[in-house]
Protein backbone atom coordinates (compact mmCIF):
# COMPACT_ATOMS: atom_id res chain seq x y z
CA UNK A 1 0.00 0.00 0.00
CA UNK A 2 1.42 3.40 -1.00
CA UNK A 3 1.91 5.81 1.91
CA UNK A 4 1.01 9.33 0.78
CA UNK A 5 0.17 11.39 3.87
CA UNK A 6 0.91 12.16 7.52
CA UNK A 7 -1.55 13.50 10.11
CA UNK A 8 -0.20 16.03 12.61
CA UNK A 9 -1.52 18.18 15.43
CA UNK A 10 -1.65 21.90 14.77
CA UNK A 11 0.03 24.19 17.30
CA UNK A 12 -1.58 24.87 20.66
CA UNK A 13 -1.76 28.56 19.72
CA UNK A 14 -3.76 27.88 16.53
CA UNK A 15 -6.04 25.40 18.29
CA UNK A 16 -6.77 27.87 21.08
CA UNK A 17 -7.43 30.68 18.57
CA UNK A 18 -9.96 28.56 16.63
CA UNK A 19 -11.55 27.05 19.75
CA UNK A 20 -12.04 30.45 21.41
CA UNK A 21 -13.52 31.90 18.20
CA UNK A 22 -16.12 29.11 18.15
CA UNK A 23 -16.80 28.36 21.82
CA UNK A 24 -15.30 31.15 23.93
CA UNK A 25 -12.45 30.78 26.36
CA UNK A 26 -11.80 27.59 28.27
CA UNK A 27 -9.69 26.96 31.36
CA UNK A 28 -9.04 23.44 30.13
CA UNK A 29 -7.69 24.30 26.65
CA UNK A 30 -4.26 22.78 27.42
CA UNK A 31 -5.86 19.54 28.59
CA UNK A 32 -8.14 19.40 25.54
CA UNK A 33 -5.18 20.01 23.24
CA UNK A 34 -2.95 17.43 24.94
CA UNK A 35 -5.64 14.75 24.55
CA UNK A 36 -6.15 15.26 20.80
CA UNK A 37 -5.86 11.93 19.01
CA UNK A 38 -4.52 11.66 15.48
CA UNK A 39 -6.89 9.96 13.01
CA UNK A 40 -6.49 6.19 12.74
CA UNK A 41 -7.92 3.33 10.74
CA UNK A 42 -9.86 0.92 12.95
CA UNK A 43 -8.95 -2.22 10.99
CA UNK A 44 -6.52 -3.25 8.25
CA UNK A 45 -9.45 -3.32 5.82
CA UNK A 46 -10.77 0.14 6.71
CA UNK A 47 -10.56 2.81 4.01
CA UNK A 48 -11.44 5.61 6.40
CA UNK A 49 -9.31 7.24 9.08
CA UNK A 50 -11.49 8.00 12.11
CA UNK A 51 -11.42 11.57 13.42
CA UNK A 52 -11.92 11.87 17.17
CA UNK A 53 -13.66 14.57 19.17
CA UNK A 54 -11.25 16.69 21.19
CA UNK A 55 -13.96 17.50 23.78
CA UNK A 56 -17.38 16.30 24.94
CA UNK A 57 -20.01 17.13 22.36
CA UNK A 58 -23.79 17.39 22.39
CA UNK A 59 -25.88 18.31 19.39
CA UNK A 60 -29.65 18.62 19.66
CA UNK A 61 -31.87 17.77 16.70
CA UNK A 62 -31.72 20.59 14.17
CA UNK A 63 -28.56 22.13 15.65
CA UNK A 64 -25.29 22.78 13.85
CA UNK A 65 -21.77 23.00 15.28
CA UNK A 66 -18.20 23.32 14.03
CA UNK A 67 -15.64 20.96 15.54
CA UNK A 68 -12.05 22.21 15.59
CA UNK A 69 -10.23 18.88 15.31
CA UNK A 70 -6.73 20.14 16.12
CA UNK A 71 -5.54 18.10 13.11
CA UNK A 72 -3.88 18.89 9.82
CA UNK A 73 -2.56 16.59 7.12
CA UNK A 74 0.50 16.76 4.92
CA UNK A 75 -0.05 14.77 1.74
CA UNK A 76 1.55 14.31 -1.63
CA UNK A 77 0.36 16.36 -4.59
CA UNK A 78 -2.41 14.77 -6.68
CA UNK A 79 -4.12 13.50 -3.53
CA UNK A 80 -7.12 14.81 -1.63
CA UNK A 81 -8.60 13.87 1.75
CA UNK A 82 -12.39 13.64 1.73
CA UNK A 83 -14.24 13.86 5.04
CA UNK A 84 -17.54 12.07 5.74
CA UNK A 85 -19.59 11.52 8.91
CA UNK A 86 -19.10 8.15 10.58
CA UNK A 87 -21.56 5.77 8.97
CA UNK A 88 -23.15 4.74 12.26
CA UNK A 89 -23.83 8.36 13.31
CA UNK A 90 -25.38 9.18 9.95
CA UNK A 91 -27.50 6.05 10.07
CA UNK A 92 -28.66 6.38 13.70
CA UNK A 93 -28.97 10.17 14.03
CA UNK A 94 -28.96 11.59 10.49
CA UNK A 95 -25.74 13.40 11.38
CA UNK A 96 -24.30 15.05 8.30
CA UNK A 97 -21.58 17.39 7.21
CA UNK A 98 -22.94 20.76 6.14
CA UNK A 99 -20.95 20.68 2.92
CA UNK A 100 -21.94 17.02 2.33
CA UNK A 101 -18.31 15.97 1.79
CA UNK A 102 -15.34 17.87 3.17
CA UNK A 103 -12.49 18.37 0.72
CA UNK A 104 -8.97 18.84 2.11
CA UNK A 105 -6.59 19.73 -0.72
CA UNK A 106 -2.87 19.00 -0.48
CA UNK A 107 -1.97 22.72 -0.40
CA UNK A 108 -4.30 23.44 2.54
CA UNK A 109 -1.50 22.26 4.85
CA UNK A 110 0.43 25.46 4.13
CA UNK A 111 -2.41 27.94 4.91
CA UNK A 112 -2.15 30.66 7.55
CA UNK A 113 -4.35 28.58 9.86
CA UNK A 114 -1.79 25.73 9.70
CA UNK A 115 -4.23 23.65 7.64
CA UNK A 116 -6.49 23.15 10.67
CA UNK A 117 -9.29 20.76 9.70
CA UNK A 118 -12.62 22.09 10.97
CA UNK A 119 -15.67 19.88 10.54
CA UNK A 120 -19.15 21.44 10.51
CA UNK A 121 -21.94 19.05 11.48
CA UNK A 122 -25.74 19.18 11.60
CA UNK A 123 -28.03 16.81 13.49
CA UNK A 124 -30.91 16.27 11.06
CA UNK A 125 -32.68 13.72 13.25
CA UNK A 126 -36.37 13.70 12.31
CA UNK A 127 -36.92 11.60 15.46
CA UNK A 128 -35.68 14.63 17.47
CA UNK A 129 -32.77 12.61 18.89
CA UNK A 130 -29.85 14.41 20.49
CA UNK A 131 -26.32 13.20 19.86
CA UNK A 132 -24.03 13.04 22.88
CA UNK A 133 -20.44 11.94 22.37
CA UNK A 134 -17.48 12.01 24.74
CA UNK A 135 -14.04 13.38 24.02
CA UNK A 136 -12.09 10.74 22.13
CA UNK A 137 -15.17 9.36 20.33
CA UNK A 138 -14.87 8.85 16.58
CA UNK A 139 -17.32 11.15 14.79
CA UNK A 140 -16.07 11.54 11.21
CA UNK A 141 -13.86 9.65 8.80
CA UNK A 142 -11.43 10.72 6.14
CA UNK A 143 -10.55 8.81 3.00
CA UNK A 144 -7.65 9.65 0.68
CA UNK A 145 -8.24 9.72 -3.06
CA UNK A 146 -5.85 10.20 -5.95
CA UNK A 147 -7.03 12.64 -8.61
CA UNK A 148 -5.97 13.84 -12.06
CA UNK A 149 -6.07 17.16 -13.91
CA UNK A 150 -7.01 18.11 -17.47
CA UNK A 151 -4.41 18.36 -20.22
CA UNK A 152 -5.09 22.11 -20.58
CA UNK A 153 -4.90 22.88 -16.84
CA UNK A 154 -3.12 26.16 -16.13
CA UNK A 155 -3.67 26.79 -12.40
CA UNK A 156 -0.84 28.93 -10.99
CA UNK A 157 -2.32 30.53 -7.86
CA UNK A 158 -1.31 29.59 -4.34
CA UNK A 159 -3.88 29.04 -1.58
CA UNK A 160 -3.80 30.92 1.68
CA UNK A 161 -6.86 30.32 3.77
CA UNK A 162 -9.59 27.92 4.76
CA UNK A 163 -13.17 27.53 3.60
CA UNK A 164 -13.76 29.21 0.26
CA UNK A 165 -10.14 30.33 -0.12
CA UNK A 166 -9.81 28.87 -3.60
CA UNK A 167 -12.51 31.34 -4.75
CA UNK A 168 -9.87 34.05 -4.33
CA UNK A 169 -7.31 32.15 -6.40
CA UNK A 170 -9.10 32.54 -9.75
Amino acid sequence: MKKIAQFEKISLEQFEKDYVKLYGSSNSINSIYNDIKLPLRATIGSAGYDFYLPFDFKLKAGDTAIVPTGIRVKMQEDWVLQIFPRSSLGFKFSLMLNNTVGIIDSDYYYSDNEGHILIKLTNNSIQKLSIELNAGSAFAQGIFFNYGITTDDNATQIRNGGFGSTNNAN
